[in-house]
């Protein structure tokens, strides 16, 4: 079979550079206005193209929607998969995965609302995408294996479920950046407080280690 020609080659690349522009966009609005209130014309005037490309590319508002949610987890679940802890201890292994998840959320403050608004929707996109039903298992495999490998040590408890150390993680990193300001009026504090922010990682990281061995 012939070789892509050059010009194949580069419509390609024009088509691949059309797809992220749009996501890119997409994931703006949709965080900024939610699923609801997204307007797929608002969307195509941003990106310079046109509802209909994009209803090309995608099919619809739903499967753009869905494309940006699947893009938004399918990061962090690289950022995990290549996270290299073996030549740790395993309280450091934890801490590092802990903080790799406190980093992406803090520099991602999308994803964070995404996540927010396909809750209020009770998780109705997410249950249609092939893509993120086959995460499950990834997001645990890092995680689960620091676990096991504490445990083998005699550094860790043998009665911990790597789903239950998973949604610590994850509710201390998404309420630090979804309640940021609810909890500023209440308690006037910032919780993005760059004066506080490794306390913060450093406490999380503290009260994983501190449940896993006691």
């Amino acid at each position: 079979m012939a070789a892509p020609s050059s010009s194949d080659a580069e419509r390609q690349r024009d088509k691949d550079r059309t797809r992220a522009d749009i996501l890119d966009v997409a994931t703006r609005e949709f965080a900024d206005k939610g699923y609801t209130g997204a307007r797929v014309d608002e969307i195509a005037e941003r990106t310079s193209t046109t509802k209909r490309m994009i209803y090309y590319y995608f099919g619809g508002k739903e499967q753009l929607y869905i494309a940006v949610l699947e893009r938004a987890y399918l990061a962090i679940r690289a950022l995990e998969a290549e996270l290299d802890v073996e030549h740790l201890a395993p309280e450091d292994a934890i801490r590092r995965l802990a903080e790799l998840t406190f980093d992406h959320h803090e520099a991602h403050p999308d994803f964070i609302r995404l996540v927010s608004i396909e809750n209020i929707h009770r998780a109705e996109h997410i249950a249609r995408s092939e893509v993120l039903a086959g995460l499950a298992n990834p997001a645990l495999d890092g995680l689960t294996q620091i676990l096991e490998r504490g445990r083998a040590e005699g550094r860790f408890r043998d009665d911990v479920d790597p789903l239950d150390v998973h949604m610590v993680i994850s509710a201390f990193c998404v309420f630090r950046l979804a309640n940021r300001h609810t909890f500023a009026a209440i308690f006037g504090r910032d919780m993005l407080d760059p004066s506080r922010r490794e306390h913060h990682r450093r406490m999380l990281g503290d009260m994983l280690v501190d449940y896993l061995t006691s």
